[in-house]
């Protein structure tokens, strides 16, 4: 027998929130806008190769963000299915304990 199961939604509300502020603050400082003079290289081919990864490694990071807010969006979805289930069912119960205390509906 299992010991049940919980969902604690302020934590995957938490996680949601997390991952946007982190996107949002990658997207502030693009890879490629890290610039350094040509010259701080000392060798021209060195500042070329440098530009050049940042250029994919700023491709990279915008792939992680689309994924984190992918991963994001999800999460929040699965607390408002969680929290819409909850209240589902609450009121299911409810309308359960109300018929069992009410009138009795074979009495007519």
């Amino acid at each position: 027998m299992t010991d049940g199961f919980r969902v604690d939604l302020p934590a995957l509300t938490q996680a949601s929130e997390g991952v946007n502020e982190t996107i949002e603050s990658v997207r502030k400082q693009p890879v490629r806008d890290i610039d350094c003079p040509v010259d701080a290289f000392g060798h021209d081919r060195l500042a070329t190769t440098v530009a050049e990864f940042c250029d994919r490694w700023d491709q990279g990071v915008v792939n992680l963000a689309d994924d984190g807010a992918e991963i994001a969006g999800r999460l929040a979805q699965c607390v408002e299915v969680y929290r819409r289930t909850d209240e589902a069912v609450q009121a299911h119960f409810e309308g359960v304990v109300q018929r069992l205390t009410g009138e009795d509906p074979a009495a007519e």
